[in-house]
């Protein structure tokens, strides 16, 4: 199906679902106090090729309605994947019956109409692809074909592109519906390289809401193959106190980090180590974490979240202060506070370099001896106090120039202190998550080797 059928379906397809979220809310303003509907509608292909043959060839298409009932401070919720119009009245019936067995909740209820995206804009957002599936197997084929072309490479886990487009609709009682369709390409490989009886593997990605926006197949597989290769003949070192420099993919993992610290729900349950942080200065003076929803085609735009509320632009981080909770409707009224329109996720965090812009080859020479941290493993974060252990693979630096690979071994410290103790951010931004951040270069931390 080519692009320009996908966009005009596309429109039928959402103008169908946004009658149906229509038709059950004013089914359900009938028997209850308030509710809110919403549609997820999905459409795509994922497609695999393991050393030059075709592995896997997925079509998916589907989509699922959700119903939350309001009445007498009680809730009820239900979903179908069958949009029919009696499995959505079957769905309606039973949060129905669920609320009645449910406890009353105060915070419990709609958001605040002032807040809501009754005319959200359009964020140029979709850019479905043909679902060409003959182009899409070339692509996967040719990332592995650059990658396996390497001498050190000696087998692949495979190249991997998918495809997809989906319609989010919502509506509440309160007269919002709205919607929009965005869409998603990827194309990634994973590769094995081996020298001297050690073996390695990695891996490289490229993503983008337009498919004309991705790297080439032939980038990703060299990528793939370089940063596989970079680890081979790692060796230990010894357990000690370094700078550790993380590189961007690796530091925007440290950032998301404080999304979970400052979610409204951490918060209100008193289960993350900021709390009583607004107000507070967690990272140095120079770091600011400016957020933008409405960026046109980015990873991270929405110009609403999963409640209707509307997103704005803001700093959540301003000079090193924290300047806001991340706060659904639920969360809000909880802490007596307003929604910040995160109830499904963060939007385009942007963190700006130190001021003195430094490059990769800079932010080494300002690390002069320590480590790099290229990758991680583990989920050794702990929420409620902060305390920061995972397993870690990089290299070794002396005089500002990376020395040789190393692995296992542990990278420990506290995720307050971690972020206070931040020197500089350098200018190699991280641009393909909706968390937008070059390496970080943390004064000192605790390195557990042999």
């Amino acid at each position: 199906m080519s692009s320009e059928q996908i966009i005009k379906e596309a429109k039928a397809q959402q103008k169908n679902l946004t009658a149906i979220v229509a038709q059950t809310i004013a089914a359900a303003k009938k028997r209850v106090d308030a509710v809110e509907v919403s549609i997820n509608q999905s459409t795509g292909i994922n497609v695999s090729s393991r050393l030059g043959e075709t592995e896997n060839v997925e079509f998916n298409s589907g989509g699922a309605l959700g119903i939350t009932v309001y009445q007498n401070q009680r809730t009820g919720s239900a979903s179908t994947n069958d949009l029919s119009p009696q499995a959505v009245a079957q769905a309606l019936d039973m949060a129905i019956s669920i609320m009645q067995y449910t406890s009353a909740d105060p915070y419990s209820g709609l958001g605040d109409p002032n807040l809501m995206a009754f005319n959200p804009p359009d964020l140029d957002l979709f850019f479905p692809g043909d679902l060409n599936v003959e182009e899409a197997i070339q692509q996967a084929k040719q990332a592995e074909k650059s990658a396996l072309s390497h001498p050190k490479i000696t087998s692949s886990d495979g190249g991997y592109f998918s495809s997809q487009y989906g319609i989010y609709i919502y509506g509440n009682s309160l007269d919002m519906l709205q919607g929009y369709a965005s869409s998603s390409h990827s194309l990634s490989c994973s590769v094995i390289g081996e020298h001297d009886g050690q073996m390695e593997r990695d891996y490289a990605y490229t993503t983008a809401r337009d498919k004309q926006d991705l790297l080439s197949p032939e980038w990703v597989g060299q990528e793939a193959a370089k940063r596989t290769v970079a680890q081979l003949g790692a060796k230990q070192i010894a357990t000690m106190q370094v700078p550790v420099l993380f590189v961007p993919e690796i530091a925007v993992g440290l950032i998301r980090h404080l999304t979970s610290a400052i979610s409204g729900s951490a918060i209100y349950r008193k289960s993350s180590f900021l709390l009583d942080a607004v107000g507070e200065k967690i990272f140095p003076s120079w770091f600011t974490i400016h957020e933008n929803p409405h960026i046109l085609k980015g990873i991270g735009s929405a110009p609403f979240d999963g409640e209707g509320t509307q997103t704005v632009k803001r700093n959540i981080v301003e000079q090193g202060v924290l300047q806001n909770y991340l706060l659904s409707n639920y969360s809000a009224k909880k802490l007596g506070l307003k929604s910040t329109g995160h109830a499904s996720g963060i939007h385009n965090w942007r963190i700006a370099p130190s001021q003195a812009d430094l490059n990769f080859t800079q932010m080494l020479k300002k690390l002069d001896k320590g480590v790099v941290i290229t990758s991680l493993m583990g989920q050794g974060v702990n929420n409620v106090t902060g305390d920061y252990s995972r397993g870690a693979t990089g290299f070794w630096v002396e005089n500002g120039q990376l020395q040789y690979p190393i692995n296992e071994f542990t990278v420990a410290g506290n995720l307050k202190d971690m972020y206070a103790n931040i020197v500089a951010m350098g200018n190699d931004i991280e641009t393909r998550t909706n968390i937008q951040c070059g390496s970080l270069l943390i004064s000192e931390m605790s390195i557990a080797g042999k």
